[in-house]
């Protein structure tokens, strides 16, 4: 059978029964009238994250549509699990009311992003953009990376895996990025998460936002409170006082972070 003649399935998943019905028969109406859309096919409903995964392995949908706001795990976190499944997984599009998540969708993977309510034309441009990418996963890859640069904004929360779920922490709320081994220690006012990213690449994409501070750590700009000098070390043979170092003063902290040598200038120039 040809590409073209192909059923291309596809799962619904939202915890509306009425969300469902009206993309149901949205794909139905492009269906009919819209020969390129002829073979689209609706496999499975879903109303929450676990029947979405079960569905996936009973139906092999190659495109999924995925409420953000769901009770229990949020779309970002099914997707992430999505992504993760063994051998071809579907090409997700999110469809939310809310459009604070873009940038955190296309940080698992996600191709495209639809809002409510979702207009026919712009649900058939989705599904035919993913379905042509689908099985080059390095081309969907790149396309998710580009798609998410033409938001025009830089990424508004880090994606943190924990227990099973993706939490969002907004990049306003962090204090302060920490490199220690393979992880990345971020920390807010409230608690510290961990994340496997590169402190280099949070450097150079949110320059703007941090600053570094030393070789393993960068400070958001707008936590910066001061600066104060410290002695660091047990005294010398003679008495003498430990080195003397500057360190960071944080706004909604105790904690202080060292300043390099290299760093001081940049710093002290923020302070002034």
């Amino acid at each position: 059978m040809s590409a073209q003649g192909r059923t291309a399935g596809i799962l619904i998943v939202d915890d509306e029964a009425p969300a469902r019905l009206r993309l149901r028969r949205m794909l139905s109406e492009l269906a009919a009238d819209e020969p390129q859309c002829a073979n689209w096919q609706v496999v499975a409903e879903a109303g929450n994250g676990v029947e979405a995964l079960a569905a996936i392995q009973t139906h092999a949908p190659a495109v999924v549509l995925l409420d953000i706001q769901m009770p229990g795990e949020s779309g970002i976190a099914v997707a992430a699990r999505i992504a993760a499944l063994d051998g071809a997984a579907p090409a997700v599009i999110f469809i939310t009311a809310f459009d604070a998540h873009a940038l955190a969708a296309f940080e698992v993977g996600v191709l495209d992003y639809l809002l409510k309510p979702v207009r026919a034309s712009r649900l058939q441009q989705a599904i035919a953009r993913v379905l042509a990418l689908r099985g080059a996963p390095a081309t969907m890859t790149v396309t998710a990376a580009a798609t998410a640069a033409t938001l025009g904004a830089r990424r508004q929360h880090f994606s943190v895996a924990e227990k099973g779920r993706v939490l969002l922490v907004p990049v306003a709320e962090v204090l302060y990025l920490k490199a220690q081994q393979k992880y990345i220690t971020l920390r807010t006012a409230g608690r510290d998460y961990l994340i496997e990213e590169s402190l280099l690449s949070i450097e150079e994409e949110l320059a703007a936002t941090f600053v570094r501070v030393h070789r393993n750590a960068l400070v958001a700009r707008a936590a910066i409170a001061g600066v104060e000098r410290s002695s660091s070390g047990a005294p010398g043979p003679d008495g003498e006082k430990g080195q003397e170092v500057w360190q960071v003063l944080l706004r909604g902290s105790e904690e202080r972070l060292p300043i390099s040598r290299r760093q001081w200038a940049v710093i002290k120039a923020l302070v002034r």
